[in-house]
């Protein structure tokens, strides 16, 4: 479906597309969720994890293209029904292209903005995929078909252009050199605005020309991104028309500009808040994004009235090349592109956000004359003067030969630099045109090869770079590597790509591929290291990020569908070798949590940047090994609630074992600031090859971007349950510690000590049957932390140390044991009290149904211990730590409440103050009570009736005890998995290991619960034998 507001033609505001394309693979295994609607020209966003909570945004044109689509035999995307639901390429383009191309006939400049996430559909809107052609090459087409339908009444010229900005440099895409260091300029002229110097403009008089030189730019966009190891998903791409109409009959010229800008992804960058990176955002990779969002958000202050001092034009490369298009003179259209999927609704909701804020700005759009015609138009003029003054000269007989001669001197001038400006086309077309023939050459060479020979083809994480390349694997044995100085070589430049990396051999229609020493070659997701055998569209990644998908002979290929190996389905084939499958749920799920599921997307999306940041680590030497991790996977609150999760890098210095952990956030920057580096250090290579003298930059070790200064970090945590403070039971465990992603990392030894408020252990007889009657009473217990045994992070170097921090109930700051070092088995001999004054019902509910939770804190040498900070902790001249110490629904300054609220606060104390002394009076009575009975049976009572509260406290305690041990074997349980190397005779293994460990677990539980029956029997008895007695 499209829905529309009125003409775009109307008003010279920028006009705002929204797209909803459909799920994708990954999104559809996952069983994702659709949380976009759309009524006509308004969207409705819902926030997955709130039902009620709904955005709607309304804009020029709406485009339904989540379902209701079906595909042709020729493979075009189509609606199922006529009139349906589904916007195809068509229907976007016949209201945004047909604008577009009408104002640029009409002498308009025209640009069309694509804006979205990565993967959210702007280069299928832009450029298409297949016979499902996008915008640009429909553009072209349409353009062209203009040109001819008007050619009896105008002389059109085309000109094509193609440009990258990666972190604020340009790259041109069509040009014939090698690139320029730094990337080109961009100048400012008074009449022509900024511009890209040097940069190359082709003539054109097709649009299969056109076509061509979209290729030639892709392929050039496609090897500088593997050469320079950028990321094509963080570059601008712009394409350039400039169309020139000249109309004859009417003298008049008209000349127009068509940006399409294909902008970078526009991915969030969500921090957790817990640090600031030291080194601030050195790189430029974001800053034209970012500059163009506050140019936008600028404009649209301006549009409602707003006063503004400055416009930030200026502050990017992308935003002074877009001046013209942004409040400037142009027509301008941006499409913003959406997926509609749960995981991806704060990106979503950020492209609405930022769309709504483009639809603000106008534009002053004005029909433009070209300064070459005018300059024609301008020597004609002289000349026809000139002419006139040779006549009078002639007419009057005067002799004037000097003057004569000198004015057909400029007459001859003029008239040669008109013939130069009207011929200066023809002869850029006839030059491009022989550029087309060569490269139509080459084309049809490359698909002779493809008849003929198996090869590999480029797969990229963008779609349109992807199997732009081709590389052919003839008969007999061929090097591939960065070396191209041999005859039989395949040239791979790329990150981790040694010299020679490896070899193929096509030898009796097989081709295997041989690992050279040292090099890192993977295949269907595992790494090889013998000569294999590869077959049809098999996955290759050769070095960090060099990703091929291998075709076969001719005879094998089959009508396979090539299409699904995307480079998400080599980096999902290399998460499921370390054991990460998508769009599998866990284990008693329907479904998998969707939060859950978007770390996992973004695991597998910084897959390969991790594998560049180590390949540049080893290359510079620097010693330090990127890994990433999952936080909080299998750590959970302290009501045992699950924990968010994120993405974390660990990083660890080989040599002195230090370990850092960086959020992604400050990965990413990171990442951008090696590559600087990283490409300084080619830069010395090459240098030094030529034999010139080396440019060096040592970076002191504050500046590297590999090294931080070292901080404490969490390990794990341990649960403590709290329950059997409710009872007054005391509680020995021995705790398990793990890790963020389930691994052991220590055991501790803890015990929760109910006390008196001397700190003196509370007996058997001061156990509660009803924990109910603490309320309103004091409660101390003690939290004791006696050892830490097997510390694995001290293990791994005995040069660390550790801490224990925990907080209980309302204490407002962390508490932290003291630091013990190079010990694996510490003795920590921690104890402190806390105290209730008065037992609120919070608190009784807290200790039934939560447990204090127990971080082990790493510590490395060069970094501080962590203190326990006493700001806003309350204590007692012993030093007990006071907990409960008011409702917080009850403010805390009496001076504020109410006089009848103060009234009621005296009325409560007054009964609890009788309720005491009734309390006491009711123990003394009962005490006298069974003083007289105990007479009567001449004190046998005292020595052989124990009382029964007192046993069946025992019981509980034992049964508290025994069901200790009952947790820890489910905790066991849980924890138990197969390994994913399992044979057939493994998982039998893991059947029979897991019986086991059920039996056990059954037995455990059956032995607590029958042994806490048989001693409640038992006091039943006894208690019924003594009410005989004293009857």
């Amino acid at each position: 479906m499209r829905a529309k507001a009125p003409d775009m033609h109307s008003r010279d505001c920028v006009k705002v597309a929204v797209r909803v394309r459909p799920f994708n693979k990954r999104e559809r295994d996952a069983g994702s969720r659709c949380i976009v609607s759309m009524a006509a020209s308004s969207i409705t966003i819902q926030d997955p994890r709130d039902s009620q909570c709904r955005r709607s945004f309304c804009f020029d044109y709406a485009y339904w293209s989540h379902g209701g689509f079906t595909r042709d035999r020729n493979g075009l995307f189509l609606p199922e029904e006529p009139g349906g639901r589904y916007a195809d390429q068509d229907s976007v383009f016949q209201d945004l292209g047909e604008g577009i191309l009408e104002n640029a006939l009409q002498g308009y400049n025209a640009t069309l903005l694509a804006y979205g996430q990565t993967g959210s559909g702007k280069s299928y809107s832009m450029m298409g995929y297949g016979p499902n052609k996008g915008l640009v090459p429909k553009l072209c087409e349409r353009l062209f078909q203009a040109i001819r339908e008007n050619q009896d009444t105008r002389q059109c010229q085309v000109f094509f252009s193609m440009l990258e900005i990666y972190n604020e440099q340009v790259i041109d895409l069509l040009s014939r050199g090698s690139r320029a260091p730094g990337g080109l300029r961009v100048r400012e002229e008074q009449q022509r605005g900024f511009y890209v110097e040097g940069l190359r403009t082709v003539p054109c008089d097709s649009a299969p020309q056109v076509e061509q030189l979209t290729e030639q730019g892709t392929r050039t966009r496609t090897t500088a991104a593997t050469h320079m190891n950028a990321n094509s998903s963080r570059s601008h791409m712009l394409i350039i028309l400039q169309l020139k109409q000249i109309f004859c009959k009417e003298s008049i010229t008209k000349q127009s500009n068509i940006n399409l800008v294909d902008l970078a992804g526009s991915e969030r960058q969500r921090s957790s808040g817990s640090e600031a990176d030291r080194l601030k955002e050195g790189t430029a990779i974001n800053l034209s994004l970012t500059t163009l969002g506050n140019v936008i958000s600028t404009l649209a202050d301006v549009a409602v009235g707003k006063k503004v001092v400055h416009i930030p034009y200026r502050d990017s490369v992308l935003t002074k090349l877009l001046q013209s298009a942004l409040g400037g003179n142009s027509r301008t259209v941006m499409i913003a592109t959406l997926s509609p999927a749960e995981i991806c609704y704060e990106e979503s909701l950020s492209t609405l956000r930022y769309a709504e804020r483009a639809k603000h700005i106008q534009n002053r759009a004005v029909v433009n004359e070209s300064p070459t015609e005018r300059l024609v138009k301008e020597l004609k003029a002289e000349n026809a003067r000139l002419l006139q003054r040779l006549s009078r000269l002639g007419q009057e007989g005067r002799r004037a030969s000097d003057e004569t001669k000198e004015l057909r001197q400029l007459l001859t001038h003029n008239e040669l630099q008109i013939r130069a400006i009207q011929t200066l086309w023809e002869q850029h077309l006839q030059e491009a045109l022989k550029d087309w023939e060569q490269q139509y050459a080459n084309i049809t060479q490359e698909r002779r090869l493809m008849q003929m020979h198996p090869y590999i083809l480029n797969i990229n994480e963008d779609a349109q770079l992807s199997g732009v390349v081709k590389l052919f694997i003839q008969e007999g044995e061929w090097d591939i590597g960065f070396c191209d100085s041999s005859t039989r070589s395949i040239s791979v430049k790329g990150l981790g790509i040694q010299e020679r990396h490896a070899v193929f051999r096509n030898e009796q229609r097989r081709v295997t591929l041989s690992p050279l020493t040292g090099s890192k070659v993977i295949v269907n997701g595992n790494a090889i290291s013998q000569t294999t055998e590869l077959q049809h569209l098999d996955r290759l990644i050769l070095g960090s990020n060099c990703t091929y998908l291998f075709i076969g002979f001719p005879s094998e290929r089959g009508d396979d569908d090539w299409s699904r190996y995307d480079y998400d389905y080599f980096q999902s084939e290399l998460a499921a070798a370390e054991g990460i499958q998508l769009g599998k749920s866990r284990a008693g799920s329907s479904q998998t949590d969707p939060s859950l599921l978007a770390v996992f997307y973004d695991y597998i999306k910084l897959m390969p940047m991790v594998a560049e940041a180590n390949q540049m680590s080893q290359e510079l030497n620097k010693g330090v090994e990127f890994k990433l991790e999952i936080k909080n996977l299998a750590l959970s609150d302290s009501k045992g609630h699950d924990l968010e999760k994120e993405i974390v890098f660990r990083v660890t210095s080989k040599g002195s074992k230090q370990v850092w952990m960086w959020s992604k956030v400050k990965f990413l920057n990171r990442k951008f600031l090696m590559e600087e580096v990283y490409q300084l250090y080619q830069a010395e290579q090459r240098r030094e090859n030529r034999e010139e003298e080396p440019f060096t930059s040592v970076l002191p070790r504050d500046k590297d971007p590999f090294w931080d200064p070292v901080e404490p970090l969490l390990l794990g945590t341990a649960h403590l349950w709290l329950q059997s403070l409710a009872f007054r039971i005391p509680l020995e465990e021995q705790l398990e510690v793990l890790g963020s992603e389930g691994s052991e990392e220590a055991f501790l030894q803890a015990q929760l000590v109910p006390c008196t408020s001397t700190g003196l252990p509370l007996g058997e007889d001061d156990i509660l049957i009803d924990p109910s009657e603490l309320l309103g009473r004091r409660l101390d217990f003690q939290l004791v932390l006696d050892q830490c045994c097997g510390l694995r992070w001290i293990r791994e170097a005995r040069n660390r140390g550790v801490q224990i921090g925990f907080r209980l109930f309302d204490c407002s700051q962390h508490l932290y044991t003291p630091a013990v070092w190079h010990n694996v088995n510490p003795l920590l001999d921690q104890r402190v009290q806390f105290a209730s004054f008065h037992t609120s019902q919070r608190l009784l509910d807290y200790l039934q149904s939560s447990a204090v939770v127990l971080e082990l804190w790493g510590l490395q040498e060069g970094c501080a211990d962590l203190t326990s900070s006493l700001e806003g902790v309350k204590m007692t001249t012993e030093g007990i730590f006071i907990i409960d110490q008011a409702d917080p629904t009850v403010p805390a300054d009496s001076a504020e409440l109410s006089p009848s609220v103060r009234a009621l606060q005296r009325e409560l104390e007054e009964l609890k103050n009788i309720n005491d002394s009734l309390m006491k009076e009711n123990h003394s009575l009962r005490g006298q009570l069974n003083t007289a009975k105990d007479g009567g049976e001449n004190g046998r009572g005292r020595s052989l009736r124990p009382s029964c509260d007192a046993e069946f406290a025992r019981s509980l305690k034992v049964f508290y005890h025994s069901m200790t041990s009952v947790r820890g074997q489910l905790q066991r349980l849980r924890r138990h998995r197969p390994s994913e190397e399992c044979d057939l005779l493994g998982l039998r293994l893991f059947v029979d290991e897991q019986s086991r460990l059920l039996r056990d677990f059954s037995e455990q539980l059956e032995q607590s619960v029958s042994s806490l029956k048989q001693d409640v029997a038992a006091i039943v008895r006894r208690k019924r034998e003594r009410s005989g007695v004293w009857s």
